[in-house]
């Protein structure tokens, strides 16, 4: 389902410490289906390196972010499990310098309790600068 402008889904509610530092908020979701999401994100000043590039610690933060919205389309309602990331693996292909970058996260794999995805950023010339592989966990609250 691809949204258009005007009705674009809201990432992230402000209250979410991580969120709010990279200013989530902010974020345009461009499309979104099962298992797939793709973001229009700015980098925030706040996690720039002295190269005004990405920080490549806060990169995870949003690969984790991006993921776990992916695992997000598809259930319902959030109030029936958690999820957690168990594993996360990074390749820096190049930096990333903003001010903007486009995100996608896709599901690889779904398993019974654990899924795969992939987040991947591009740059503005459609170029890939970091991949990630992401195994979450979906756990029911009832059963916890």
């Amino acid at each position: 389902m691809t949204t258009d402008e005007t009705n674009l889904p809201i990432f992230m509610r402000p209250g979410h410490c991580a969120g709010d530092l990279l200013e989530a908020p902010q974020w345009k979701v461009l499309a979104q289906s099962h298992g797939f999401v793709e973001i229009d994100a700015h980098i925030p000043d706040q996690v720039l390196n002295p190269r005004q590039q990405l920080f490549g610690g806060f990169t995870g933060t949003y690969v984790d972010m991006v993921a776990l919205y992916t695992i997000r389309t598809m259930f319902g309602s959030r109030h029936d499990y958690w999820i957690t990331t168990i594993n996360m693996r990074i390749d820096y292909l190049s930096p990333v310098t903003g001010p903007r970058v486009r995100l996608t996260g896709e599901l690889i794999n779904q398993g019974r309790s654990t899924s795969l995805v992939a987040v991947t950023f591009y740059g503005p010339d459609g170029e890939k600068q970091v991949y990630s592989i992401v195994t979450l966990r979906v756990i029911d609250k009832a059963s916890n």
